[in-house]
């Protein structure tokens, strides 16, 4: 695949300015308690990036992240099983993002595969944090303590988080950015959760900005960062 930057064309629905740059609008997906999307929210309030929220969309009906962003003000949409599995469903997702002006996806926890037909429309415009260094402990089912489990259980010595692009696969796109933690020989997976998630809030504000301010280049599997 050749090289490409993210095209600047690709973002002309941009509506927001924050001090006089244009944002991303982005398009929040959760499934839990949105810790990252929490961050993210801080980070665009205190001009630390600059986009804006303009959808957050949850597969679960209580997840707390939802309660956030319905406090927040944000637009919100819960996805239901039975729409997922509705022939179409890809294509009215994609139109709800259009509808809400979204031009970027970021993925905060959320546990379930993204609709080839989103993937497509948003092609390297939705990422996604995973809480390993992938590509080891990805894929389907790897997810909150199930990853630092297999971690610790791996005898691995460090771990850390993954920033990627989002493809069809689960874990399987062009890594972004990546930061590593020590695995302690006393940790559980609760305390290397934490550890984690320490640097996924600090690098998840980072990446975005990266993309709005048009500095990552895509070339097949890898990234590379303009100054």
């Amino acid at each position: 695949m050749a090289a490409s930057l993210i095209d600047p064309q690709q973002f002309r629905t941009f509506k927001d300015e924050v001090f006089g740059r244009k944002v991303l609008n982005l398009a929040i997906f959760v499934s839990g308690n949105g810790t990252n999307f929490r961050a993210i929210e801080r980070a665009c309030r205190e001009g630390r990036l600059d986009a804006r929220i303009c959808l957050v969309v949850s597969s679960n009906a209580a997840a707390g992240a939802l309660a956030y962003a319905r406090e927040a003000g944000f637009p919100t949409i819960v996805e239901t099983r039975e729409e997922r599995a509705a022939a179409g469903y890809g294509a009215a997702l994609t139109a709800l993002l259009h509808e809400h002006g979204a031009d970027f996806v970021a993925l905060c926890g959320y546990l379930l595969l993204i609709p080839a037909e989103v993937v497509r429309a948003f092609h390297e415009r939705i990422v996604n944090i995973h809480p390993a260094l992938l590509p080891s402990f990805g894929g389907k089912g790897m997810y909150g303590h199930h990853v630092h489990d297999a971690v610790i259980a791996s005898g691995a010595k460090f771990s850390g988080a993954t920033i990627h692009l989002v493809s069809e696969e689960y874990d399987r796109g062009p890594i972004v950015m990546q930061r590593v933690v020590p695995v302690e020989d006393t940790d559980t997976p609760a305390s290397l959760a934490d550890r984690v998630l320490a640097v996924e809030h600090e690098m998840y504000t980072e990446a975005l900005q990266l993309f709005a301010t048009r500095r990552v280049v895509v070339n097949g599997l890898r990234t590379t960062h303009l100054s």
